[in-house]
């Protein structure tokens, strides 16, 4: 944009508006963040350990406290949400009742929301220059040490619910947060949407390996989702029982929160199960070698944990499931498997089949 021209900054952001529902987001907010606190807290959670494996949030704190450091210029974050339910929640209920199926949870039934999230969010940005001119601006989709749901929550997007997901009273918490950072001085958004879980903690009960430890206190190395996706070794034999059928990630928290009886439902077909995913036999699952795992999960976000970590986590899934022939069988198969992590999972679940 010309520099030496006022700019018609509320033109401008109501035709962000206009262009960002189009593009299927449901919610769009802009702020200009103060994260001190955010990343303060951060720091302190990490301390404690809390983080596990998940060493990248111990690095880059400055980029985290400072948008203008991640991307030189920023004045404004505009924040967005992205529906991913693509049926109804009864369906997951269904699935975790059905100990020979596998769960996978809700947002990587479909394709990797890195890839749809970034590649919206570029066509907004695209939009706008065509109509406006080019102006300084980067595109975040989780891909950068971004305080995403504090930035959402200073947008007034939301609040932080008691399991540390942002929460919206029209939406609940079943959608994706992306980011566009941006040197136009947009006008901001406000107030910060308040605190609606009140006395509720329904998704700390509801936890099944209760890593969530109180109100916005969560121990990653106890949560399914961590331990099936970002953990890459032996998962603790006192939590195996507990997984129960989650494969790849957990919703427990969010399904049983009843602010997300408000979930809207995804309206891009990106996001639509795969049939193999949505069915979910775990004897089928668990029978995919490399290759028809790298060809099954092509272009799905569950294939960067790579064919060790899809076998670990299916067999502790089978040793916590129906103890039939077959499935002893299909767990049979994989005991001379060339990875140490699969043949320990495997002889666990054998073992507790045999309980």
């Amino acid at each position: 944009m010309k520099p030496d021209l006022p700019l018609p900054l509320q033109d401008i952001k109501d035709d962000l508006l206009a262009q960002a529902e189009t593009l299927g987001f449901s919610a769009v907010s802009v702020s200009k963040p103060s994260l001190a606190q955010a990343s303060n807290r951060l720091e302190a959670w990490v301390a404690e350990g809390y983080h596990g494996d998940m060493g990248y949030l111990a690095r880059h704190a400055e980029l985290r406290r400072n948008p203008e450091a991640l991307h030189p210029g920023t004045l404004r974050i505009v924040s967005v949400t992205l529906p991913y339910l693509a049926c109804a929640a009864a369906n997951a209920e269904a699935a975790l009742a059905d100990r020979a199926r596998g769960y996978v949870s809700r947002y990587a039934l479909g394709r990797d929301y890195h890839k749809v999230l970034r590649r919206r969010l570029q066509e907004l940005a695209s939009r706008l220059e065509a109509r406006w001119g080019s102006f300084n601006y980067r595109v975040f989709a989780d891909s950068a040490p971004v305080l995403e749901v504090e930035i959402a929550r200073q947008a007034g997007l939301g609040w932080r619910g008691k399991h540390t997901l942002l929460l919206r009273r029209d939406a609940g918490s079943l959608f994706f947060l992306g980011e566009l950072f941006t040197d136009l001085p947009l006008p901001v958004d406000g107030p910060e949407e308040e605190d609606h879980c009140g006395t509720c903690q329904t998704c700390i009960d509801i936890c099944p390996t209760q890593a969530i430890l109180g109100p916005y206190r969560l121990d990653a190395r106890r949560c399914i989702s961590y331990l099936t996706i970002e953990h890459q070794g032996s998962i603790p034999e006192p939590l195996r029982p507990l997984m129960g059928n989650r494969i790849y990630g957990c919703d427990d928290c969010q399904l049983a929160c009843p602010w997300n009886r408000f979930a809207r439902l995804a309206t891009i077909p990106d996001f639509a199960p795969r049939a193999t995913l949505e069915a979910g036999h775990l004897e089928s699952l668990f029978a995919w070698d490399e290759a028809e795992f790298e060809r099954q999960l092509a272009g799905s976000a569950i294939r960067r944990i790579g064919h060790q970590r899809w076998l670990r986590n299916i067999a502790i899934a089978l040793g916590n499931g129906p103890a039939t022939p077959s499935a002893r069988a299909a767990l049979a198969r994989r005991l001379t498997h060339p990875s140490a992590l699969v043949r320990e999972h495997v002889n666990w679940a054998l073992a507790r089949l045999s309980e």
